[in-house]
């Protein structure tokens, strides 16, 4: 078992990466290239997963509960919250909630699609929570409004990542009806732009490739979440990577082979305890 301690005065500060699942390590690799001075606590709430499950009020009293928890044991620089359905549900309760924390948010990347779509059809791959959200619609109103953008949440695909990635065999035709209705042909025109707004998602990116009906433009947000994250957190120069960080922890506090074998290939210790107390 690993022991978890806050950093020592004289030591950086580590960035907290929290998702429903294990789709923010997408976002938790980028974010390593561009940080490579600050160690990385990866946090993923399996008790709760899959967050698109959930009814507004009670996950978003959940997400509450568990940053007051994991704010006060771990005392991270910045938090990157990857996952779209926890950050457009709870971002803002949030930063309210711990004026003092950096919260690095994930939002469906429809800005930059509405600038790069050429055929002005843009669909938005999510899941069933973010697709109800306010706020997406906002993001869609303010930025894309001259696009016809159609939202598809997919009550499936966050699972299929999470077996696809944990090395079993996805079912070719179950996952061509999850993306299918992304692609749109209107007045002659094709949907050219999928937005990816579950972190989940990019794992699955080439597997989207050869099943899409047509070549589209997969929007993966994680490096401009990294860039984000790295325009905030601060850069201390000459500064070594601390020792005792780098690990993940499950809410569950089980965690299978496949998953341990997944962390460790991507250089993260596993916490055998979970993160919270969960009745």
């Amino acid at each position: 078992m690993i022991q978890m301690v806050k950093p020592a005065p004289n030591e950086l500060k580590p960035i907290l990466v929290f998702d429903s699942g294990i789709g923010g390590l997408t976002v938790l690799r980028e974010a390593r290239l561009l940080m490579p001075e600050r160690g990385f606590i990866y946090v993923s709430d399996d008790a709760g997963f899959p967050y698109g499950r959930w009814e507004e009020a009670p996950l978003k009293a959940r997400v509450i509960d568990v940053f007051r928890d994991l704010l006060e044991r771990y005392d991270p620089e910045a938090v990157i919250v990857a996952c779209n359905t926890a950050f457009t549900l709870v971002g803002a309760e949030l930063r309210e909630a711990f004026p003092a924390m950096r919260f690095i948010g994930t939002v469906p990347a429809i800005k930059p699609a509405a600038e790069r779509t050429r055929s002005g059809l843009v669909s938005v791959l999510a899941t069933p929570g973010t697709v109800r959200r306010a706020y997406t619609r906002d993001l869609i109103q303010s930025f894309a409004s001259q696009c016809h953008v159609r939202l598809v949440g997919s009550e499936n695909l966050a699972r299929m990542a999470e077996a696809y990635i944990r090395g079993e065999t996805l079912d070719d035709e179950a996952v061509r009806a999850e993306i299918a209705p992304c692609f749109v042909e209107k007045d002659g025109a094709r949907t050219d732009i999928v937005v990816l707004a579950c972190t989940h998602y990019p794992f699955l990116a080439n597997v989207f490739r050869k099943l899409a009906p047509w070549p589209v433009d997969w929007l993966d947000p994680a490096e401009a979440i990294a860039r984000q994250a790295r325009r905030l957190v601060p850069l201390v120069e000459d500064a070594e990577h601390p020792d005792g960080f780098d690990f993940a922890v499950f809410t569950s506090g089980r965690q299978d082979f496949p998953t341990r074998r997944l962390m460790q290939g991507m250089g993260l210790a596993v916490s055998e305890q979970p993160a919270i107390a969960l009745a």
